[in-house]
């Protein structure tokens, strides 16, 4: 059997991990072991941040929303509840987006709730 040296597939492992280490500080950037659990980590947070990301942008619509519909006399919980017995279907974002930039389609959208919500 053919004697197989493994020079060349360590070095191009090895590189790949320092080209992600690449900005790090430290031995991080440059020393394979210490490269290597760093990257590694990196990997883990930015695979849990991509979740957290959209957790986080949820949010800030749900809050911009708020704001906009207290304006109108109305709380987002009772605004959503609205919108819903009126069938507008329009997901947060696009809400927030119309509360930012067409203030007067947002108000529209926000009497049209108001007058589908039961009044009690």
């Amino acid at each position: 059997m053919a004697r197989v040296k493994r020079g060349v597939t360590s070095h191009a492992k090895h590189k790949k991990t320092l080209d992600a280490a690449k900005g790090f500080y430290g031995r991080r950037k440059n020393t394979i072991r210490a490269a290597k659990a760093a990257v590694d980590r990196s990997m883990q947070y930015a695979y849990r941040d991509r979740k957290n990301k959209k957790r986080t942008f949820r949010a800030l619509w749900i809050q911009r929303i708020n704001a906009a519909v207290r304006e109108h006399g109305l709380t987002y919980s009772r605004f959503i509840a609205g919108l819903s017995l009126a069938g507008i279907e329009v997901d947060r974002r696009m809400m927030s987006e119309l509360a930012i930039a067409e203030p007067a389609a947002f108000a529209a959208i926000a009497e049209k709730a108001k007058a589908a919500l039961p009044s009690a």
